[in-house]
């Protein structure tokens, strides 16, 4: 047993030194497309986005898709370093789910900006101190992040990616706290998607809402008749006991992050389109303004009305469509559409979320 064991072993320190030449020889290859390309961005989404698709086909295992899609962003990731760092901005403090949706699509982050507001989000990457942003903008529970709405109908900034987080919550507190809780921290949509867990387990208790779920495990940290609602992470960065897990009432709980930044994304043959739109004061104005899509074979993914703030009871509307701005089809549709809209502003096309 003990020779074949050790044969096992030597055969996985021959493939690591495989593996190790052919990760520089990647990382190589990357550096000298960098020289070549010159000037413009770094990260290239829709590059990164082929890749991995074209890795998920091959994929025979026995290693999961989330596996490979984690390995590969992290190999991306640090060849990218090779030509610049990049900074990304996303609501903080460290232990977000936020964070972790960021360090997800950028394979790990070398330069992390962790903000107190999602308007500060915005503003780091508008104002140059960050290359990107990573923002909450709907849960599959709770609905659309309201803040994030509203701030993109004034940016000058364009989705360039988006982000699927599974997200599963945990009850902390702090590890020498005993007796009863007396107030839960959280944010509000943390809140609202254990809101019948809280109901059952914790009727009685004050819910104090919070501007990030780590923030709020800050909070009970420093409180020893408080509880917080958070990830694993924010348990471990702050010294927290985990009291219980999985307490969303959804087990299929997931949040979306859209990518922002100051440049534009090419086709990757599968992306996505945000719109922002408004209506003429007309009737049937709605219903109209949308044939386009229909008549050229767009498919309509979200629509999401949110109050204007242009005046009372007018509203913009907030849609998804499948293709790239670029595609002819597309192209068409949006001619048209801009023809009967009192609004059409192009948030950004992207690619489709990779896992």
């Amino acid at each position: 047993m003990s020779d074949i064991l050790k044969g096992c072993r030597d055969q996985i320190d021959a493939i690591d030194e495989q593996l190790l030449r052919l990760i520089n020889a990647r990382a190589a290859l990357a550096r000298e497309i960098g020289a070549l390309k010159g000037e413009g961005p770094v990260y290239r989404p829709e590059r990164e986005a082929q890749v991995l698709r074209r890795l998920l086909e091959q994929n025979t295992g026995p290693l999961s898709a989330e596996s490979v899609t984690a390995i590969f962003r992290s190999v991306m990731s640090n060849c990218r370093a090779l030509e610049r760092e990049l900074s990304v901005a996303f609501l903080g403090p460290k232990g977000t789910f936020s964070e972790e949706a960021a360090n997800k699509q950028f394979g790990g982050l070398s330069s992390p900006r962790p903000c107190i507001s999602i308007d500060e989000v915005f503003r780091m990457v508008e104002s140059g101190s960050a290359d990107y942003a990573v923002v909450p903008v709907e849960n599959s529970t709770e609905g659309a992040v309201g803040r994030t709405l509203d701030l993109l109908t004034t940016t000058s900034l364009h989705i360039c990616g988006e982000i699927t987080l599974p997200v599963h919550h945990c009850l902390l507190r702090s590890k020498d706290a005993g007796g009863e809780i007396k107030r839960v921290y959280s944010h509000a949509q943390s809140l609202g998607q254990c809101h019948e867990w809280l109901n059952l387990n914790l009727g009685g208790v004050e819910r104090v809402s919070t501007g990030s779920n780590a923030q709020a495990a800050e909070l009970a940290a420093q409180d020893p008749f408080s509880a917080a609602i958070a990830g694993k992470r924010a348990a471990e960065i702050f010294g927290l006991a985990v009291l219980a897990e999985n307490i969303e009432d959804d087990p299929k709980n997931v949040t979306r992050f859209l990518v922002l930044s100051n440049h534009e994304v090419e086709p990757s043959g599968r992306d996505k389109t945000s719109l922002l739109l408004a209506a003429r004061n007309v009737p049937g104005a709605v219903v109209g303004l949308l044939a386009p899509l229909a008549q050229h074979g767009v498919d309509m993914t979200k629509f999401e009305s949110r109050p204007s703030k242009l005046g009372i009871w007018e509203y913009v509307f907030f849609v998804d469509i499948e293709g790239h701005h670029q595609d002819p089809k597309v192209a068409k549709a949006l001619y048209e559409l801009e023809q009967r809209a009192s609004l059409l502003k192009v948030l950004g096309s992207y690619p489709v979320a990779v896992i």
